[in-house]
C-alpha cells in the first residue's frame, strides 16, 4: 500500500511492531514511543535510528545530560524505578546514549504520567505489548499473581494506563487511533483473569472500538520457535454503527486459521520462512561467534550436566544437528535456567567449562525475527557505563529478546489490519 501509517508504541520495547510493518513494506511514520527501560529504549535506537549519535547529543556534558534526565521516570531492570542517584554514578558515553533513545525516538517514558492531551493527532496505528509477568506460568511461579487487577499496583495492570489515556484523548477532542493491537500471553484467557479481559474489551467498545483477539504461534508464521501469543485488533468506528455492523459481520469469517493461511500466501511469508538450521551461528572458525558461544558456555556442574540432559539437544553430542527439531522453545529472559529454550554440543576446549553452550544473545535475536545487524547495532553500544562493567551484558540482550515480540507473529496481525483496512475503505467508498 501505498499509504504512510502513522504509529504509536507502547510498552515498545527494541521495536518488534515497527519492524513487522517494515516487513510488510508499509510506510510508516513513528509519532511515538513510551518505554521506561533504559537497555529496551537505547536498542530501540541503535536499531530503528542508529548506532551513532546524533552531533548535538554527541557533545553533550555530563550535568547538562542529567539535569534533562532527573524529569524522566527510568528502570534500569523493566521492573523498578531506577534511582537517580544511581544515574548519576553513569559513564557519559552512557547517559549520552540514553538521552539518544528518549528523543530520537520520541520516547513518552513512562506511561503512568503521560496524559492522552500531550498524544500526537492522527495516529493510524497504537500497539501495546503491556508487561506479562503477573500473568504468565514463569510469573506465577515467581510470586507474581496479581494478574491485572485494577489498582493493583502490579507491572501487567498498566493495560488501564492505555484506557485512561485513550478516554483522556477523546475528552480533548483528539481522533482516536484507527487501529490498536495488543500482545499478550494466552493467559489472559484462564478463569483468573477473563473477566478483568472482557471488561477492557468493554472498555475499548464504550471509546468506540470494535475488537477480536486470537490465539497464534510464532511457529505458524514462520519463525521456529513455539511461543504461543494472544493477539487482539481493535478497528475505531466511532458513531458510525453501520460501520460497526459491518465489521461484526467481517470478522465473523474469520478466525486463527484465516489469518495463518492467509498470511501464509504472501511473499513475506515465503522469503521471510526459516529453519531452526539456519539461526545458529556454530561457524566457529569466525572469530565473534566463538567469543559468544563460549561467554554462553556454563561452567561443568552438577546443576549444568541435568540442564543438558532435561532440555532439547539442538546440536547432538556428535555435532550433527538434531533434525528431529522443528522448533526451538520459547525464548525466555533466561537461558541459564532449567527448562530453557535448548542447548547445543560445543566443545570450547577451556579446562572446566561444560561442553555445551546456551543460545547466544544473536541467535535469541534472530529466533525472534531480528537480524544480524541489529545484533551488531546493539552492540556498537555497548560502552562501559562503570568500569568494568559494559550496559549490554549477555544476560541484558537476552532479557530483551525475551521480553520482545516475535516478529514475523506481529506481520501476521498486521497484514489482517490492512485487509481489514481495505474493507472499510471500500465501505466508505459504497462498495461494500
Amino acid at each position: 500500500m501505498n499509504q504512510t501509517y502513522n504509529l504509536v508504541e507502547f510498552f515498545s520495547g527494541i521495536g518488534s511492531q515497527a519492524r513487522a510493518l517494515e516487513n510488510l513494506n508499509i510506510k510508516i511514520n513513528t509519532l511515538a514511543t513510551c518505554e521506561w527501560d533504559i537497555h529496551a529504549f537505547v536498542a530501540y535506537d541503535a536499531i530503528h535510528n542508529s548506532p551513532d549519535l546524533d552531533e548535538d547529543i554527541a557533545n553533550m556534558e555530563k550535568t547538562d545530560i542529567l539535569e534533562i534526565l532527573k524529569d524522566y521516570t527510568l528502570s534500569n531492570d523493566g521492573k523498578q524505578q531506577m534511582d537517580y542517584s544511581m544515574l548519576k554514578t553513569y559513564s557519559v558515553e552512557a547517559l549520552r546514549y540514553i538521552l539518544s533513545g528518549i528523543k530520537r525516538s520520541n520516547n513518552f517514558v513512562d506511561i503512568s504520567s503521560l496524559n492522552g492531551a500531550d498524544m500526537p493527532e492522527n495516529i493510524d496505528i497504537l500497539t501495546y505489548s503491556f508487561p506479562c509477568q503477573d500473568l504468565s506460568n514463569v510469573g506465577a511461579f515467581h510470586g507474581y499473581n496479581k494478574g491485572i487487577d485494577k489498582g493493583s499496583d502490579s507491572r501487567s495492570s498498566l493495560l488501564w494506563q492505555v484506557g485512561r489515556i485513550l478516554q483522556e484523548m477523546k475528552d480533548a477532542d483528539k481522533s482516536l487511533p484507527r487501529f490498536l493491537v495488543m500482545e499478550n500471553v494466552p493467559t489472559l484467557l484462564s478463569g483468573r483473569h477473563y473477566s478483568n479481559f472482557r471488561n477492557w474489551i468493554g472498555d475499548l467498545e464504550s471509546l468506540g472500538y470494535f475488537s477480536k483477539y486470537f490465539k497464534l504461534n510464532a511457529s505458524d508464521f514462520g519463525l521456529p520457535q513455539n511461543r504461543p501469543r494472544l493477539l487482539m485488533l481493535s478497528v475505531y468506528y466511532g458513531n458510525d454503527e453501520e460501520l460497526h455492523n459491518r465489521l461484526k459481520e467481517y470478522f465473523q469469517e474469520i478466525n486463527e486459521e484465516f489469518i495463518k493461511e492467509s498470511y501464509s500466501k504472501t511473499e513475506y511469508y515465503i522469503a521471510g520462512k526459516r529453519e531452526v538450521k539456519q539461526l545458529l551461528k556454530t561457524d566457529y572458525s569466525d572469530e565473534q561467534l566463538f567469543q559468544e558461544a563460549v561467554e554462553c558456555t556454563p561452567n561443568d556442574t552438577p546443576s549444568r550436566r541435568k540442564i543438558w540432559k532435561e532440555n532439547p539437544q539442538i546440536i547432538l553430542s556428535d555435532g550433527t544437528f538434531n533434525e528431529q527439531l522443528r522448533t526451538v522453545r520459547t525464548i525466555t529472559t533466561k537461558q541459564d535456567r532449567n527448562p530453557n529454550s535448548g542447548n547445543l554440543y560445543f566443545d570450547s576446549g577451556i579446562e572446566g567449562k561444560s561442553k555445551f553452550r546456551y543460545l547466544t544473545p544473536r541467535e535469541c535475536l534472530l529466533f525472534m525475527g531480528f537480524e544480524d545487524k541489529d545484533y551488531n547495532n546493539i552492540r556498537k553500544r555497548n560502552v562501559e557505563f562503570h568500569k568494568g562493567n559494559q550496559f549490554f551484558p549477555r544476560d541484558k540482550i537476552i532479557r530483551m529478546a525475551g521480553n520482545s515480540i516475535p516478529v514475523k507473529l506481529l506481520e501476521g496481525i498486521f497484514w489482517l489490519m490492512l485487509q481489514t483496512d481495505e474493507f472499510i475503505e471500500d465501505y466508505k467508498n459504497g462498495c461494500t
